[in-house]
């Protein structure tokens, strides 16, 4: 006890963990660097992995300006690798050795006692290690030098035989065959280390996009390692009532237990399932009911609950669509599960299920033949996809089943917004996987969807048009009410409330306008604020004052220069996902949420002195249209602008090009000689290595 009181609690830090890299964080484990090569701005030329192995190798360049650095042994070294002649299957191209390879090796075989820890504000939070790696040079090369040595004897002894020598007896053959194999012979060779060195040979190598400490997707990344509560614990293992905290200490007896009837395995009654953790209720909750309202869920869980940690729970298992949450498909299918219809994997499921999902923020309706064809399943999976979340109706397809939830719409603002983000990125997958048409991406018209007639009695379309008569009065007397007053402050007359119009600028080519709403798939085809029909610029009626413009064209020309002057080289693509991200960071009203389309995003970018580089595509490229889009700043201000436009001018010509070719063309151009630190600069500012040759900034088709 006197101890404890001379070492008082200073304090207290909050523990959080975090799972959303939950079995995608790896710790690599460097060896004691040379003095020639620094780890922190090392220029990683090329990395790939083999994912079951969890086997990684990166290609590190090395400083040969660094005075540590003994020239002669690396040009020797090169020489004994490659020889005097220098081609593309040589390993060193500049005749010098320049770069080292490091393979990894597992370090523990059990890493669940590790984890990474992040200290931010007062709060630490933890996020589980799924491996550590130490990465140990590779001596490759070496052996590529011993096999070529071999080759060039074998030569020499072969020249020096004389023809006699070189006929071969003829020799009498003895064809034998194999036994069968028995099982423990077969168990003793799949156990040998030749098959399972094999084994590790046949899988091949997938090769990354390394991306640098300071690269706007690492940034983004990085957030990963908190928490998503913004103050609050993401998950309620670490946070116990009272009742459960004394569940644990005192657990009920084996007899007790033993008394109660046995239920079925499928079977849970909600007083054993308040028992459990918040999170594993309303996991369960979700996966038997797939589809409910917020506030259901709410008086599911019983009085008490605080709605906050539900939020924070029901997002871990459930997407939103239009105001309502729907259980996830990786839920419903696990890793390593099949299809019990047609024996498809658990993954093919997921993304045809959330391919309907995705319909279904786009409109009410979703046509059954329609997802067949792009999905590629079985009628029946199909069938069980729209069964989970829609109701068939004759003649008009499936339907949602919940109407839209407005309440949480305008609720939780944030949540929306942050499911937005989660939407667009699904649907990012979704076209590459599926390569979705425009048809596809454009929500349909409602009046298509209800072309077929229905039959309605004359009560229930009278009831109808009372209601719609007692909607459209109170609209029409707000308006009138903000119309007279704003004809009395201002000369400029307005026939609508101007204070909820977007700005909406329609794109002069086929192009689809940007997606910039929180709320677009959730308000049934209503886009930054207005309905998206064709005939939907006629009723508008109001405008923006023209300093409310200003302010948007200066917030967006300040994004473009500042995103610009960090990656220099964009495609359109990731332009309009690193604007995304942008407001997202921005709070509720922010003057970009006005609504900016295609041709305005491209238009500022030309004027803030970008140019569009016109990267020579191969002819059977999968990118998609905004990916071969390409723009670049042309000029910074900087001492490189003249090594980058040469840069730029060559990717104009070329889709990917060599190292030495790029370095021989700016030595060429500039006049003069750069070392190889002032072609790593130019070269990390505007391009990726990928397979030993470099590529713009988002041009690589892996």
């Amino acid at each position: 006890m006197a101890n404890e009181e001379d070492d008082p609690i200073i304090q207290e830090i909050d523990v959080f963990l975090a799972r959303s890299l939950l079995e995608k964080l790896y710790l690599f484990q460097y060896p004691i660097r040379p003095a020639s090569m620094t780890y922190d701005d090392v220029t990683h030329l090329s990395a790939k992995i083999k994912p079951k192995q969890q086997k990684v190798e990166l290609e590190m360049a090395i400083d040969t300006l660094n005075p540590n650095y003994c020239r002669s042994k690396g040009e020797q070294i090169a020489l004994n690798v490659d020889g005097t002649c220098t081609d593309e299957t040589s390993t060193y191209s500049s005749k010098l050795m320049d770069k080292q390879t490091f393979c990894s090796s597992q370090a523990a075989s059990n890493v669940s006692r590790y984890a990474a820890a992040v200290y931010k504000k007062g709060e630490l939070h933890l996020t589980p290690l799924h491996g550590i790696l130490q990465l140990r040079p590779s001596f490759t090369y070496l052996d590529k030098a011993d096999a070529k040595h071999r080759e060039r004897e074998a030569a020499n002894e072969g020249g020096d035989s004389s023809q006699d020598e070189a006929e071969d007896d003829v020799k009498q053959i003895t064809v034998r065959f194999s036994r069968p194999e028995t099982e423990q012979a077969r168990q003793r060779r799949v156990q040998s280390y030749e098959f399972l060195q094999k084994r590790q040979a046949e899988e091949h190598w997938v090769h990354l996009h390394y991306y640098g400490l300071k690269d706007s997707r690492s940034e983004h990344e990085r957030q990963y390692l908190f928490s998503q509560g913004h103050g609050l614990a993401e998950n309620t293992e670490l946070i116990k009532s009272p009742s459960e905290y004394l569940m644990m200490l005192m657990p009920p007896s084996t007899e007790e237990e033993n008394d109660k009837p046995v239920a079925p395995s499928n079977v849970l009654s909600m007083a054993q399932l308040r028992t459990l953790p918040l999170a594993d209720q309303i996991k369960i909750l979700m996966k038997n009911v797939k589809v409910m309202p917020f506030a259901n869920l709410m008086s599911l869980l019983g009085s008490g609950t605080d709605s906050t940690a539900v939020l924070r729970c029901i997002q871990q298992v459930a997407m939103l669509v239009q105001g309502n949450w729907v259980v996830k498909s990786d839920v419903l299918y696990p890793k390593d599960t099949s299809s019990p219809h047609s024996g498809v994997p658990a993954e093919v499921l997921c993304r045809g299920r959330d391919f309907v999902m995705w319909k279904f923020t786009q409109g009410r309706w979703v046509v059954r033949k329609e997802v067949a064809a792009v999905t590629k399943l079985c009628p029946e999976d199909v069938k069980d996809f729209l069964e989970h979340m829609s109701v068939a109706r004759i003649n008009k397809g499936w339907e949602f089943m919940l109407p839209y939830d407005e309440d949480f719409v305008k609720k939780h603002p944030d949540i929306v917004q942050r499911q937005h983000m989660l939407w667009m990125g699904i649907q990012a997958k979704l076209e590459k996987v599926y390569n979705l048409l425009k048809e596809h991406l454009t929500p349909k018209k409602q009046e298509a969807q209800s072309a077929h007639p229905l039959l309605v009695s004359g009560e229930q379309r009278v009831n109808m048009a009372k209601a719609k008569v007692k909607q459209n009065y109170g609209q029409l007397e707000k308006e009138l009410q903000k119309q007279k007053a704003e004809m009395k402050s201002s000369d400029t007359s307005a026939k609508m409330d101007v204070s909820n119009i977007r700005i909406k600028e329609e794109p002069v080519s086929d192009e689809e306008p940007m997606d910039t709403s929180a709320y677009e798939g959730m308000n049934n085809g209503i886009v930054n604020g207005l309905h998206a029909e064709e005939d939907s610029t006629d009723s508008i009626n109001g405008h923006l004052p023209g300093g409310c413009i200003d302010r948007v064209a200066q917030e967006l020309k300040a994004f473009v220069s500042s995103t610009f002057k960090k990656q220099f080289v964009l495609t359109l693509s990731e332009l309009k996902r690193l604007f995304n991200l942008h407001l997202a960071s921005l709070p509720p009203g922010h003057t970009l949420f006005s609504g900016i389309s295609d041709k305005m995003l491209q238009d500022m970018v030309l004027d803030t002195g970008c140019k569009q580089i016109l990267v020579p595509f191969p002819p059977q490229t999968a990118a998609s249209p905004d990916e071969l889009k390409v723009y670049a700043l042309w000029e910074a201000g900087d001492t490189y602008d003249q090594h980058r436009q040469v840069l730029l001018e060559i990717f104009s010509k070329n889709y990917r090009v060599r190292r030495n070719v790029i370095q021989s063309q700016l030595s060429q151009e500039c006049g003069e000689d750069l070392n190889k630190q002032e072609v790593d600069r130019v070269l990390k500012d505007c391009c990726v290595s990928y397979g030993g040759m470099w590529y713009l900034k988002g041009t690589v088709q892996s």
